[in-house]
């Protein structure tokens, strides 16, 4: 049986489960909550790396208040978040609250998305994206190849 380690989106510990116990019924080792009971979460400077870190693929969406594409696409996010948890997690991050984050991957515009699996980026792309293109391109990023 193989563990997977991800993040408590309550209080951002890192915890193991079974990798059949991958449901929305896991709870926090540390704090009890489920471990995916909130989707997105707010992705802040001192729990990011623990965020992506996630055996479970995570994407990110680097956003700012000021920005007419990324307020428009925040609907489309968050309907993916709760259709695709846990099978991929979901983080929004405000690049201008937190423009070191966003420095450390050179965002220059946004929307801007990024997929990470174990603290490595597996894709990016800028732009919003409608929901069934948006699903297509996490599924076809996340599902492996027969």
């Amino acid at each position: 049986m193989s563990l997977i380690t991800t993040y408590c989106s309550h209080c951002f510990t890192r915890n193991r489960l079974p990798g059949d116990k991958m449901d929305s019924n896991a709870k926090c080792g540390r704090c009890s909550a489920t471990l995916f009971g909130v989707s997105p979460v707010v992705g802040r400077t001192a729990q990011f790396d623990t965020l992506i870190g996630s055996d479970i693929p995570v994407v990110v969406d680097f956003w700012a208040s000021w920005c007419g594409p990324c307020l428009q696409f925040a609907p489309v996010f968050k309907q993916l978040a709760q259709e695709l948890e846990p099978r991929i997690r979901f983080v929004k991050l405000d690049t201008e609250q937190e423009a070191a984050i966003a420095s450390r991957y050179a965002i220059r515009s946004i929307p801007t998305l990024m997929v990470f699996k174990q603290g490595q980026i597996l894709a990016q792309r800028s732009g919003s994206l409608p929901p069934s293109l948006f699903r297509e391109w996490l599924l076809n990023l996340t599902t492996p190849a027969e």
